[in-house]
């Protein structure tokens, strides 16, 4: 297949490494509307098909997916235009800002039969899957709390390196938008769980930016379960990103490097513990995560073209996380607490 990567920013690097590992597959083309960043880009990582507009990527019959790297804000802009062209899409997190683009997005998509997958690499960890099984299984017995502590550091000098960065308009948010957007979605799908109410407070209370730094939320969960946020880009110098979820019959916590506590209650019949995996990384910098989820998640949407079958994450899996931390930011706006049905 051949990959077409519009946006030539830090993340396109990502995708462009998993592609190389990748023998079946082409990075074909790279996009940016700024001309010396997609010649740059082009040469670094020997593409020869260099374009400086979307429309021209979409209007190449020779690209089968396009890789939309842009700002999160114009995500569905890019998608549109390729659900429209009938390429099959991978679109970095967030899919989009609001819940009424995300909609759009997947009318498009639905409406084009297109296939779209959208990256939310942590599913992939071997934790995750393992806890998310429990869950399932009800060996965590009846779930009474649950954890995503997403602590960040990013300082100013990276909210001033790109325009978009930190702003309502283009980034959709801040700490949780941004970063902490993987672990809302991981913690609500480990779950496998709906929002009743939430509240939270996202504030902003060290960077010179109009969006969050800082952020927590209590969210209540149809279950009964009690589920709390937090997220930052301020806490120095970047942790790693922990999740924790307790049962009445058992407990699991890990982090970015695995599992670090597997208790059951039954231990006769508790699940075996999970492999570490690969590091995630990504707390101290925009830089540092792995490409491991990358790479299986863009080998995935072109053995689905192959074989006709659905992708891992569609968009209709990837919207339940923006729906929350744009009821998150509601709450702050509000001071209240918010039904989610109403949302």
């Amino acid at each position: 297949m051949n990959f077409a990567i519009v946006g030539c920013g830090v993340i396109a690097l990502t995708h462009a490494r998993a592609l190389e590992r990748l023998e079946r597959e082409t990075l074909y083309a790279v996009c940016d509307i700024i001309p010396e960043k997609a010649d740059a880009f082009a040469r670094q990582h020997h593409v020869q098909k260099v374009y400086y507009t979307a429309d021209d990527v979409m209007a190449d019959p020779q690209v089968d997916i396009v890789c939309v790297c842009v700002p999160s804000g114009t995500h569905g802009e890019i998608c549109i235009k390729a659900a429209r062209a009938g390429k099959a899409i991978v679109c970095e997190k967030p899919m989009e800002i609001t819940p009424a683009r995300m909609e759009q997005i997947v009318r498009e998509v639905e409406q084009a039969g297109v296939k779209m997958q959208c990256i939310f690499q942590r599913r992939l960890m071997p934790a995750a899957i393992a806890v998310k099984r429990a869950v399932q299984q009800g060996l965590l017995g009846k779930i009474c709390l649950a954890q995503a502590e997403l602590k960040y550091y990013r300082d100013q000098a990276y909210y001033n390196s790109a325009g978009w960065r930190g702003t309502w308009e283009q980034d959709g948010g801040g700490a949780l938008m941004n970063q902490g957007v993987h672990g809302v979605d991981l913690i609500l799908w480990m779950l496998n769980d709906q929002v009743d109410t939430l509240y939270g407070q996202a504030l902003t209370l060290a960077r010179k930016i109009p969006v969050e730094d800082t952020a927590s939320a209590t969210l209540r969960m149809k279950s009964g379960a009690l589920c709390t946020i937090a997220a930052a880009t301020t806490a120095y110098p970047g942790f790693s990103t922990t999740f924790a979820i307790h049962g009445e019959k058992g407990s699991v916590v890990f982090d970015d490097q695995g599992i670090i506590t597997w208790e059951f209650l039954d231990q006769d019949h508790a699940p075996p513990r999970p492999d570490a995996g690969e590091a995630v990384g990504g707390a101290r910098s925009n830089v540092d995560i792995s490409i491991d989820g990358h790479t299986a998640l863009l080998d995935d949407i072109a053995c689905a073209l192959r074989e006709k079958r659905p992708v891992l994450i569609p968009p209709q899996d990837a919207m339940d996380a923006v729906r929350v931390i744009c009821a998150i930011y509601e709450s702050t706006r509000t001071g209240q607490v918010l039904h989610m049905q109403h949302v």
